[in-house]
């Protein structure tokens, strides 16, 4: 039990040392214990830590097949997750979750940094899982403003807002204006419309990720028509369209759409 013990506590020291395999703070790139592939995610990262990590890593590696019985496959899961993504973007949800959950599988390091497993969690309906999945990410990353929102959003169906708001998750100050503003928002409560003026005429991300939480931050009150409304602009604006942002891939789900909404194949709303 001891030895046990002393295991775990070092891999958790060395883990949280390292820059997650999938953060949400990468501009272009998607951190994989080591292996950096092409992400389409526009984030600010964390400064990595001074310290290198090389020494440690054959001994964190051979700690965690003692414990696991087997060496973690990271390149298997690395290829479930692009799968995962891939499958998010076309539409298939319940694809991608089968995907992103074979990843955990592979290397169960995975599932603390997998928000992308959280998205398709929460548009699957699938609100508690989501929300552990949101709450792992955050104490693995406690700066992370998006999987609090994400949290809140999950935990809003579950509990109602003012529930979801009494537990929501404290994060670090986001260096970007308008997630500053839509946390807050959410936080504290507010008005969504204000956001999305207070960034119409900023650059055209700001004005696509006003308009995304504005629209979540309806949906999580059940104002339908409300978040219609704004997730549409966030689809049809300059940036939902040409990024190539998972999270404009986001924006064409839409939770609404399974009710209201018939995306299709195409990026066109229809009613």
């Amino acid at each position: 039990m001891a030895v046990t013990s002393y295991y775990q506590s070092t891999i958790t020291s060395v883990y949280q040392s390292s820059p997650p395999p999938c953060s949400l703070k990468s501009p272009n790139t998607i951190h994989f214990f080591g292996t950096t592939i092409s992400r389409i995610h526009s984030r600010e990262m964390s400064a990595p830590p001074t310290l290198s990590r090389r020494p440690f890593l054959p001994s964190v590696s051979g700690i965690w097949e003692a414990l696991t019985g087997g060496k973690p496959d990271r390149g298997g899961a690395l290829a479930a997750i692009r799968r995962g993504m891939e499958l998010f973007r076309e539409g298939d949800v319940l694809g991608s979750l089968v995907e992103f959950d074979k990843a955990i599988e592979l290397d169960p390091r995975q599932k603390a940094y997998l928000w992308q497993r959280g998205l398709s969690l929460y548009y699957l309906d699938r609100f508690e899982e989501g929300a552990e999945q949101f709450r792992l990410d955050v104490a693995q990353n406690p700066n992370d403003t998006e999987e609090s929102i994400w949290c809140f959003l999950c935990e809003a169906q579950l509990y109602g807002v003012d529930e979801a708001r009494r537990r929501f998750l404290q994060v670090g100050r986001d260096p970007r204006p308008v997630m500053r503003e839509a946390y807050n928002m959410f936080k504290d409560g507010g008005d969504p419309e204000k956001l999305v003026a207070a960034f119409s005429s900023s650059q055209e991300s700001e004005y696509f990720y006003a308009s995304l939480y504005a629209g979540l931050y309806y949906e999580s009150q059940s104002k339908t028509d409300a978040a219609k409304v704004h997730l549409l602009a966030a689809n049809q604006s300059p940036y939902g369209q040409r990024s190539g942002d998972y999270m404009a891939s986001l924006a064409k789900q839409g939770r609404l759409s399974q009710v209201e909404l018939n995306w299709g194949n195409v990026l066109v709303l229809k009613w």
